[in-house]
């Protein structure tokens, strides 16, 4: 028989009975499907406890992520709060309040001593060590009235942190484009007369997990001479009880926060600046060591003498 003399009215009964074959094909496809998905999730359910109990280096992981995920998610709440004032360094109080509980999802405790050396109502710069992420924790827990940070650009293209940081005041710096950076240090200097603001820098400019102090860059100290304002040092104690990138360890554990006196800068001029951040670091570094090698939160590794090092650019 013939396409042709092939009767119409029993093709579609045919087409039909296809299109059913089909359906039913992709049917019954579905739960072979689902059922890979959920033996798949019950899996993962049952190693997590194993990783968790077992592997060091996993629950670093496991914690390291809900860390950064944790606060990209504390953002998306604070933005639209924040929104409502527009950039504004008020704003900086939302998120110190909502990142305040971290600590004890960690089971860190974060003792500040000095709180009192803060100057109660002139601007200030705050200088501060560097080690890791984790100094989100100490910094909300001690940071002042009005206080922003300085951060690296990039972390303004952090998703909704990047947005959070922004609408809260923090200054952005290419540290790339030195004409760039020192343009908005000027810019800062007077924002710090003006609009009655504090700033946070960490002078290492990166972070330092060898538990000392990386040399200081000089930027935060010509900053405090330009504006003729006093530094604030703060130092954090070691995390190497509780916390360490390179062995991919992360248990619960004590920091300590020390406020040291404000260092006045008034009549001091760019000359000045060298032996200024040799000594602001030289009393930190001092600090440092004392609070880590007490029992508070560090690491007796440090009880081992180590050289100051230069300030640099």
């Amino acid at each position: 028989m013939t396409a042709a003399s092939f009767p119409c009215g029993m093709l579609i009964p045919i087409l039909y009975a296809s299109t059913v074959c089909e359906m039913v094909t992709s049917m019954e496809l579905w739960p072979g499907a689902w059922t890979l998905l959920l033996l798949l999730f019950l899996l993962l359910l049952f190693l997590l406890p194993i990783l968790w109990f077992c592997s060091p280096s996993a629950k670093y992981f496991f914690k390291m992520a809900f860390y950064n995920g944790w606060i990209l998610f504390l953002a998306v709440l604070a933005i639209p709060v924040c929104a409502v004032r527009g950039r504004n360094v008020e704003n900086m109080k939302i998120l110190r309040l909502m990142m305040l509980h971290i600590k004890y999802l960690y089971g860190i405790r974060v003792e500040v001593r000095g709180a009192h050396h803060f100057p109660p109502s002139q601007p200030y710069v705050v200088v501060s060590n560097h080690q890791s992420s984790l100094d989100l924790l100490g910094m909300m827990e001690v940071l002042p009235g009005r206080c922003v940070p300085i951060a690296k650009r990039e972390l303004l293209w952090a998703g909704s942190a990047g947005l959070a940081c922004w609408l809260a005041g923090v200054i952005f710096i290419d540290r790339k484009r030195t004409g760039d950076a020192i343009s908005v240090m000027s810019e800062v200097a007077q924002t710090l007369l003006t609009q009655d603001v504090r700033v946070w820098v960490f002078p290492e400019g990166t972070r330092n997990h060898n538990g000392s102090m990386l040399p200081f860059k000089r930027g935060a100290f010509h900053l405090a001479v330009q504006a003729q304002v006093p530094i604030v040092p703060i130092v954090m104690s070691s995390y190497q009880d509780f916390y360490c990138k390179k062995e991919r360890r992360f248990t619960s554990g004590q920091c300590q926060v020390r406020v040291l006196p404000p260092v006045p800068t008034e009549g001091l001029t760019p000359d000045d600046v060298p032996a200024l951040a040799d000594r602001v670091r030289h009393s930190m570094l001092t600090v440092f060591r004392e609070i880590s090698t007490d029992g508070r939160g560090g690491g007796d590794y440090l009880k081992k003498p180590g050289g100051v090092g230069e300030a640099r650019l």
